[in-house]
This record gives C-alpha cells, sequence and structure tokens, in this order.
C-alpha cells in the first residue's frame, strides 16, 4: 500500500514579497492571461500548419510564390511603355533659360542605331527601342512659359531635367548651375505632385577630364535641395542617352492619386469640323494614348486645358500609328507578339447614350420670380424697357429716400417747387437722396473705412523711372502699413464719432463663447447659394466615387484612341492652333466635378513671397488640373465649426481660402499665382483641397477698444468704447475682457458723452485695455472666371 505523499504547508511566518508595480500599464503575465493564448495572426499559416507540411512542399511553395511574382513585375513592366501600352512620356525641362533643347532631343533620338523614330503632327518624338524592349514619347515644352511647363509635367510619366556646363569664355552663356527660371521651376513641380525624375547635365564633355568629376558634384549639390536622392547622370554620347532612356523604363514609377483616378490623354493629333451650317461651333477630334488607371466611358465629360469642359460623342479605338512595322521576330516573346497583332485590330467605335450622358450645366438657377402668380406681356416689358432710361425729376422734402420718392404723383412732385425760400432748403432732389441713401448704405459696410490713396497728379509726372510707377509704390506702402498694423493689433478698429454704433455695427452680434455658442449655417444666405451643389457628406460621396470609378466600362489605359468631342468653339481652336509647341491636354472629369460649389482650400505662403495678401484679392489658382481666377476670403485652419476671418494672409502663416469653384474631389494639389500688370505670375502659396462646403461658417471679428477712467475694486468706469447712451444700451448684454485675462459686462452708463460703468470679476489694473467682441458671417462674392492659358 502506497502511502499518501506530504506536502507542504507555509506557515504563520512565511515571507511575502512586495508585489511589482507596473504602473499604468498591464505586466507581461497579465497580458498573457487576459488573450489566453489566443493570437490575431492575418495572411500567415498557423504555426500548427506549417509543422504538418513537410520541407519539400514548403520549398515547392516558395518557388511557386516567387514565380507568380516574378510574372508580375515582368507583366507591369511591359505595359509600361511596351509594345501593348501607351510609350513611356518623357517630358524635358531645362534648368537653365537659355538652354538648347533641340540639341539634347537630337541627341537621345541618334541614341541606337536600331531605334525607329517618328514624329507627331503636334511635335511630339516617338522612339522605339528593339533591344529594350520599350517605346518613348517625348514633349519639350516652350521655356520661360510656367502653365504650360506645368501642365506637360502633369501628364509625364517621368520629368528629365537638364542642365548645361557653364562656359564662362562667352559671356552670354549662363552664370549659375540653375537659375532663377530653373529653381520656379522645380518649386512649382515639386508643388502640384513629382512624378519619377531623372537629372542629367549636359556638354560635360567640353570640359577637362579632371573638372568633369567635379563639375557633377557641383551640380549634385545644387539639386539635391530639392531632389536629395537623384543620381546626376550625362547626357553626351549615344551610350549616355541609351543609358537615360534604359533608366527610365526600368525605374520605379510614382503614382500620383490625383492624376490616375481621372483617365487623361495628351493629344497627338488634333483636327476640327464644323457642325453642318454653324461656322462658330464644330467637333474636335483629338488622337492620342489614353494614360492613367482607370477606363474612359463615352458618357463622362471631359475638360480641355484652355477650351472648358464639353461631352463626347465618340471613341474610336485605332490602330497604334507609331507602333514599329517589322518586328524580329526572334528578339520578342510570344506575348509581345500577341500584343502587336492585338494592337493592329480593326477599330471599335464606342457611342454615347443621351440617356446616360453627364449634363454640362455647372450651376442651378434660381428665378426670384417664381412665387408670382402674373406674368407680364410684351407690351408691358417694352415699354418697362423705354421708361427705364427716362429721368424723372422730383422736388422732395428731405430726408426721403428714393423708395418713398417713387410713391409721390409727378403733379405733387411739381407743385412743390412753388414753396417759399425757406422750404427749399429743406428740399432735395431724388439724384442727392439717391446718393445719401447710397452713402448711408456704404456706411453698413465696414470695407468702406479701407484706406485707398489715389493721387490727382497726371501719370507721367509721377513716373521718374521707366521701371517705376509711384502710384503703384505708394498703393503697395499703404498696404504694407495697413497689414501691419493689422499684424500689431489683429481685428482692432476705432468707434465712429459721427454716427451711433449700432447702426455701424448693426450686422454683428456678440458671442459668449466663439466655439461653443450656436449659429445657424442656413442663416441669411445670399442668392449665389442657391447657384451651388452641396453634399450630404462630402467624404463619403468622394470615397463612393472613387471605388465606383474602378468598375466602369470603357476604354482601358494603353490604347491609341480618337475622341470626337462636340460643341466646341471654333475661336478657341484657332486661338490654340497659333501657339506652336503648345500641348494639348484632354482629362476626364468625375462626377459632380463640372458642378459649382464653395471650394475650400488649405494655403500656405512660399519661401519666396515675403508680402502679405489681402482677403478678396484677385488670385490665380491652378487646382489639379484646372486653373481658374478667383477673389477668396481667408480665415483660419482650425477644428470646430465657425473660423475667424483673416483680413490678411501673412508670410509663415497657413490659412483656409473659400471661394465659389467647381467641385474638386480631394487629395488635390492647389497653386496660387499672382498677377502683376504686365502679366507675369508668381508663385505666392502652395496647399491642397480641403473640402466642398458651403456650410463653412467663416466669422468677421471686430473689436471695440476702452480705457478705464477710475478704477475702483470690481467695477470700472470705462470710456472711449462709445460716444452716445444710447449705444451702451443697445450693446449692454454682450460680455466684456480685458488685455490681461480679466471678464466683466456693461452695469449702467453714466452720463451721455459715452461713459459707462462695468463690473468685473477682479481688479483691474491702470494700464488695461477693454475689449469688446463682435461677430458676423462673411460670404465670397461670385468672382470665378476661367483661365484660358
Amino acid at each position: 500500500m502506497n502511502a499518501k505523499q506530504e506536502t507542504h504547508r507555509p506557515g504563520a511566518l512565511k515571507q511575502s514579497n512586495k508585489q511589482h508595480k507596473t504602473g499604468r500599464h498591464r505586466s507581461k503575465g497579465a497580458i498573457q492571461n487576459a488573450i489566453k493564448g489566443k493570437q490575431n495572426v492575418i495572411g500567415k499559416p498557423s504555426k500548427r500548419f506549417e509543422k504538418d507540411v513537410r520541407k519539400d512542399a514548403r520549398r515547392n511553395q516558395m518557388l511557386q510564390h516567387r514565380k507568380m511574382k516574378r510574372e508580375q513585375v515582368l507583366e507591369q513592366k511591359r505595359n509600361i511603355g511596351g509594345f501593348s501600352s501607351a510609350p513611356i512620356l518623357i517630358c524635358v525641362i531645362p534648368l537653365q533659360s537659355k538652354m538648347d533643347i533641340k540639341n539634347i532631343v537630337s541627341v537621345i533620338t541618334n541614341a541606337d542605331e536600331n531605334a525607329n523614330i517618328a514624329t507627331s503632327p503636334n511635335g511630339i518624338t516617338h522612339i522605339s527601342i528593339p533591344r529594350l524592349k520599350q517605346r518613348f514619347s517625348i514633349i519639350v515644352p516652350p521655356i520661360n512659359d510656367i502653365l504650360t511647363t506645368l501642365d506637360a509635367a502633369k501628364i509625364a510619366t517621368t520629368i528629365l531635367f537638364v542642365t548645361s556646363v557653364v562656359n564662362r569664355a562667352n559671356n552670354d552663356a549662363q552664370t549659375e548651375i540653375i537659375d532663377d527660371w530653373g529653381k520656379e521651376i522645380i518649386i512649382s513641380i515639386l508643388a502640384q505632385g513629382l512624378p519619377s525624375t531623372i537629372v542629367a547635365v549636359h556638354n560635360l564633355q567640353t570640359l577637362h577630364i579632371k573638372k568633369r568629376q567635379e563639375y557633377k558634384q557641383s551640380v549634385q549639390r545644387a539639386i539635391s535641395k530639392w531632389l536629395p536622392e537623384e543620381k546626376v547622370l550625362e547626357l553626351d554620347t549615344s551610350m549616355d542617352c541609351l543609358n537615360m532612356l534604359r533608366r527610365a523604363g526600368s525605374q520605379k514609377q510614382r503614382n500620383l492619386f490625383y492624376k490616375d483616378v481621372r483617365p487623361y490623354l495628351l493629344a497627338e493629333q488634333v483636327s476640327f469640323e464644323c457642325d453642318g451650317d454653324s461656322i462658330e461651333f464644330g467637333t474636335l477630334m483629338v488622337s492620342g494614348y489614353l494614360r492613367g488607371t482607370t477606363p474612359l466611358s463615352v458618357n463622362d465629360l471631359v475638360y480641355i486645358s484652355g477650351f472648358g469642359n464639353f461631352q463626347m460623342s465618340h471613341i474610336k479605338t485605332l490602330a497604334d500609328p507609331y507602333l514599329i512595322g517589322h518586328i524580329d521576330r526572334n528578339k520578342y516573346s510570344s506575348g509581345d507578339k500577341m500584343n502587336v497583332e492585338r494592337s493592329n485590330q480593326a477599330e471599335i467605335i464606342l457611342t454615347a447614350d443621351p440617356e446616360k450622358q453627364e449634363s454640362l450645366e455647372s450651376e442651378y438657377f434660381h428665378d426670384p420670380m417664381d412665387a408670382e402668380q402674373t406674368w407680364p406681356t410684351e407690351e408691358e416689358l417694352a415699354e418697362a424697357t423705354i421708361n427705364r432710361n427716362k429721368k424723372i425729376v422730383k422736388t422732395v422734402p428731405k430726408g426721403t429716400s428714393e423708395y418713398q420718392a417713387a410713391w409721390i404723383p409727378d403733379e405733387d412732385g411739381e407743385s412743390l417747387g412753388t414753396c417759399s425760400e425757406n422750404e427749399l432748403d429743406d428740399n432735395m432732389s431724388v439724384e442727392e437722396a439717391r446718393s445719401e441713401a447710397a452713402s448711408s448704405n456704404d456706411l453698413e459696410d465696414d470695407e468702406q473705412y479701407e484706406t485707398i490713396t489715389i493721387s490727382e497728379a497726371p501719370m507721367d509726372e509721377e513716373r521718374y523711372d521707366q521701371e517705376i510707377d509711384m502710384l503703384e509704390e505708394k498703393q503697395a506702402m499703404e498696404n504694407f502699413k495697413e497689414a501691419k498694423l493689422d499684424a500689431q493689433f489683429p481685428d482692432e478698429v476705432d468707434t465712429p464719432q459721427t454716427i451711433l454704433a449700432k447702426m455701424r455695427f448693426q450686422k454683428y452680434r456678440g458671442l459668449e463663447s466663439f466655439r461653443t455658442s450656436p449659429w445657424d449655417p442656413k442663416e441669411n444666405l445670399p442668392v449665389d447659394y442657391s447657384r451651388i451643389v452641396e453634399f450630404a457628406d462630402y467624404d463619403c460621396r468622394r470615397k463612393r466615387i472613387y471605388k465606383e470609378r474602378k468598375d466602369i466600362e470603357g476604354v482601358r489605359p494603353g490604347s491609341y484612341i480618337q475622341v470626337s468631342i462636340i460643341h466646341v468653339s471654333r475661336e478657341a481652336f484657332t486661338a490654340f492652333a497659333a501657339i506652336e509647341n503648345k500641348p494639348l491636354i484632354m482629362i476626364t472629369l468625375l462626377p459632380y466635378e463640372q458642378k459649382m460649389s464653395l471650394l475650400n482650400v488649405v494655403l500656405k505662403q512660399s519661401g519666396n513671397y515675403t508680402r502679405a495678401i489681402k482677403s478678396k484679392e484677385r488670385l490665380i489658382f491652378q487646382c489639379g488640373f484646372r486653373r481658374f481666377a478667383a477673389c477668396p476670403i481667408f480665415s483660419q485652419h482650425t477644428n470646430g465649426v465657425k473660423h475667424k476671418y483673416e483680413r490678411y494672409f501673412h508670410p509663415d502663416s497657413t490659412v483656409v481660402a473659400s471661394m465659389f469653384a467647381p467641385v474638386t474631389f480631394s487629395p488635390c494639389p492647389v497653386l496660387c499665382y499672382i498677377e502683376s500688370k504686365s502679366g507675369s505670375l508668381e508663385l505666392v502659396a502652395t496647399g491642397s483641397v480641403l473640402s466642398c462646403n458651403p456650410n463653412r461658417i467663416v466669422l468677421k471679428r471686430v473689436v471695440l477698444s476702452g480705457h478705464p477712467y477710475k478704477v475702483n475694486k470690481r467695477s470700472v468706469v470705462v470710456r472711449f468704447m462709445f460716444f452716445n447712451r444710447e449705444d451702451i444700451e443697445w450693446f449692454k448684454p454682450i460680455q466684456l475682457r480685458t488685455k490681461y485675462g480679466r471678464r466683466g459686462h456693461i452695469k449702467e452708463p453714466l452720463g451721455t458723452h459715452g461713459h459707462m460703468k462695468c463690473v468685473f470679476n477682479g481688479q483691474l489694473k491702470s494700464q488695461d485695455t477693454v475689449l469688446m467682441n463682435l461677430y458676423k458671417r462673411v460670404f465670397p462674392k461670385w468672382t470665378y472666371e476661367l483661365i484660358n492659358k
């Protein structure tokens, strides 16, 4: 019989150690006890499965996975510049304004003896290199044309930045490796989205062999400020150009979302056909390679740079005219042979369906007379047009508005002219009444108090030099003083002494808390808000549109197509054809992108521009593929429902610009330019699209200041904030604050000259300032203008 095993039992004197404190976090043992052995593994087989599979099976799985990945990479390379897809588009951009680009293109085209060279009617050079099994297209935008260069850079697969060796012996040559033009174009392209890039130096063979490496290092240092990872290549010999093309065809491509989600096309050939008897409008035939990652539907709308929004009638899939005709069957795989044969098939025609086609209507037209029960006849309209130009002079009592004068009969108005001389002093004409009413209306708008200096001297006397305009200098000096004053004392204004403050600030109201106090976004909206589109949920709609674009039916990217665009102005086509080497770009619009809405973009000033930009100043925006002009209002980029209005866009600051513009879905880069009197553009800010939200509340703040006159323990007599007893009674419910953080309210007025007794939550200092915040909502004006450049 086995005896039962005895176990040790601790006694009363057993030592108990102090438990370890893990602080806020759980210990590893507590975590293991909580999960109880559970593991959240996604995409990997369990360890038990790995143990059951033998070593030979695991090796076979690894080989199959490697083979699949290799086939995917090869297929991607074939689709980028291969014979079954669109060629790799290389945009050559010089970093010096006096370079000879034609010489560089000729060196690249002569890189391979067996290469096939062709040129499209629009000046695009096509190169087919059999040894690389790839095709390339070269586009060269004109130098010193910033907008055309940016358009070419948007659609390019690879950008080739070229700089030339500085020849110091020649006085006309450049003196910098990268001049002002090169710096401007690099900054602009970086702001709008940079595709794959290559940096090369030309004419390096002209230097001594010992100085070549040193010069390449100087170019590397100059370009590393913007492109630190790029290696500088040489571009002199045929082997150098072949290496550059090989790198362009094998390097990893950078995807730009705003460009890939919209199918686009660079026109290889353009023609125009009139519509029957119409001479002003016709059909624009655009041929080229379709690029992007999503298909092109014939029912979608397209945007043509410099023309506008249009509808398509037909899409033809044509045989590739720039595909090499003689192919060595021994040099290409069976997949390439099949792709070449497939590209030479007959054309496929897609016709638009009027029921499914998108509409060109960009805004909703609101009829203010839709509530009327009667409609005037043609005779009444003609009579009203005649009477509108007549001028009726009436003599009315002083103080009568134009509306009141309209109800006075003509005979009554003329009979008033027989009054006595004393009564004539109290009467005035309707024109004087109109001017007085207009002046009173101007007082309601606080923008009238902006200072504008206009000299009455002739313009010729103000110019002391051909390059300096004194009128512009004085205006710039006044704007600089106002911007500096706004930065030192933000939103502070002086209370007028000639009129009542409750009339001057009748559109303003006080808020107990700027963040939490309610403000109805639908209150007192302008008429322009009835013309725009509003999304119930902007982010949800944007994600749904992006998801639906992947499954749309249409022409796949990589095909050579011909698009028939209807109702195009002949005048616009003639103006485009007159410009040499200007690329024509066609972009597909997503749903709702032809509609007008309130566009909000986040902007930050660029480092080169150091002046303050006034709100409601005309600026030129490049929003994705679009380019337009508008006068936006600026507001702070903050969280919450309400946002404070900014009178100036100061340097080193970030603001949100709100304006009426077409719908653009984010993410999308934005470039902001300011146009000088000479027509040149200067980049002032860069940013991105925030949203298309008409309910964004922008509040303009006005701060009225007063000074303590008599300071007691908690009560203070304040003066110089108001100058009438009636104003104090009107603004009595609004809360007061001081610059040192005290809070209070108005208790009662004292006298009739604007003194008032105020109570605060603590004793004030004699040097403190009493402030009152007033707010009103600001709306942008309808200043949208399409830029056809």
